[in-house]
């Protein structure tokens, strides 16, 4: 068991390993203790900043909201910044305003409320940002220029073939291949164009994804060490829990990353095997509750032994993907209706969540595109897109009716014998 020395001196170590810059506060926004990283990227030392408002850490703007914040908060608890995060403008000792992602965690320890806040630099990430905005630059500058270098010789064939009229059959022979030519190098420059953008978009959307869940085990690992009572148990393991959703959700992430992977280089190989649904169904539901929220049932209707001749990974993998997202956009049950056709199956999924805003239901497919009600709800943007193409190697097709603050219902039918 470990004591109350061995306990500080592990919580220090932590504290003064943490890769990511780390500060803490009381109540009243003094400035408690900060651990190395923090001095290296705000340039004060402990003892210089220990005691003072934690306000000369911030920007004009923030710093002159901080203190009415803090106080709002501890009156109304309605946070802004705890327990969610943003990106702010750090002021380092120097006067310099440094991009950082802040996530603060609120702790209640022996009776008293301080708050963690974890600080991570993104001057990196706004660098390799404003390099790729570059990099976008040139390729447009590319394409202008070749665009114009084809058009001056087409311009200078015309006028060739002008001259040689006697050559009909060779002068329609020479625009004919050269239109292809053109055809070819525009689509050629708007693959290039489109990969570059996609790559923006990845970056952009992993960095995001990735850096929330390792700034929340961070949080709750630190957070952990605190609890060394028999009686805090609980909230010892609400943390845990935090941590466990954390791994989960970049599990997932790496997932879809993977399977888009291997669908973009068409690496997916169809192994077409017997296998009855009921069982597949019920192994889902099995790999889905430590996800289920409090209550949250997954319930079977009209579902009986159907054997199907399919490839059974990928049709888990589209329904484990439709059953989690019902699962995460919903607080009630979910409902799985299965129908037997004469040469068809269909399975759907319903569940009473908050919906698909109209607008946003033709983009469903389109990867990277999440719809504009999801709030603070994690995800990529790639479910669907991977959902979709997985229904096509297997000759299925789905179908998805939403209303906005009702609910969705998705409906995947599939094929008995899958060619």
């Amino acid at each position: 068991m470990i004591n109350d020395l061995d306990l500080r001196l592990l919580f220090e170590s932590v504290l003064e390993t943490a890769v990511d810059s780390i500060v803490i506060i009381d109540s009243r926004g003094r400035i408690l203790n900060l651990n190395q990283a923090a001095e290296t990227l705000l340039g004060y030392s402990r003892a210089e900043v220990t005691g003072h408002n934690v306000s000369i850490l911030m920007n004009a703007h923030d710093a002159g909201q901080h203190d009415g914040y803090l106080e709002r908060y501890l009156h109304t608890r309605q946070a802004k910044i705890i327990g969610i995060g943003r990106e702010v403008l750090a002021k380092h000792k120097s006067g310099e305003l440094i991009p950082v992602r802040l996530a603060v965690s609120e702790v209640i320890l022996n009776d008293r409320i301080i708050f963690t806040g974890i600080i991570h630099d993104l001057r990196e990430i706004r660098k390799a940002y404003d390099e790729l905005a570059n990099l976008n630059k040139e390729l447009d500058k590319r394409v202008v220029e070749r665009t114009y270098q084809v058009e001056k010789v087409v311009n200078q064939l015309l006028a060739t073939n002008t001259k040689l009229k006697k050559e009909v059959k060779e002068r329609v022979e020479a625009e004919q291949m050269l239109r292809s030519k053109e055809e070819q190098l525009q689509k050629a420059l708007s693959s290039e164009k489109e990969l570059n953008e996609l790559k923006s978009r990845f970056v952009s959307t992993a960095s995001h994804e990735f850096r929330t869940p390792l700034a929340t085990i961070l949080s709750s690992a630190s957070i952990i060490l605190k609890y060394n009572k028999e009686e805090e148990q609980v909230n010892r393991e609400k943390h845990i829990g935090k941590i466990k959703n954390a791994v989960n959700h970049l599990t997932g992430l790496l997932n879809d990353f993977l399977s888009l992977s291997k669908l973009e280089e068409g690496r997916v190989n169809i192994m077409i095997e017997p296998m009855y649904l009921s069982e597949l169904l019920q192994e889902i539901a099995e790999d889905l509750s430590g996800i289920k929220k409090p209550g949250q049932e997954i319930c079977f209707d009209g579902q009986n032994q159907i054997e199907l001749h399919t490839d059974r990974n990928i049709l888990k993998n589209i329904l484990f993907n439709i059953i989690s997202n019902a699962i995460k956009y919903s607080e009630e049950d979910i409902h799985i209706v299965v129908e037997e056709k004469q040469s068809e199956v269909s399975i759907a999924v319903k569940d009473r969540g908050i919906g698909i805003p109209g607008d946003d239901q033709k983009h469903l497919f389109t990867r990277f595109f999440r719809a504009t009600n999801v709030g603070n709800i994690q995800g990529t943007g790639l479910g669907l897109n991977i959902v979709k193409r997985y229904c096509e190697l297997l000759s299925a097709s789905i179908d998805i009716s939403s209303e906005f603050g009702v609910g969705t219902t998705v409906e995947i039918t599939i094929p008995k014998h899958t060619n």
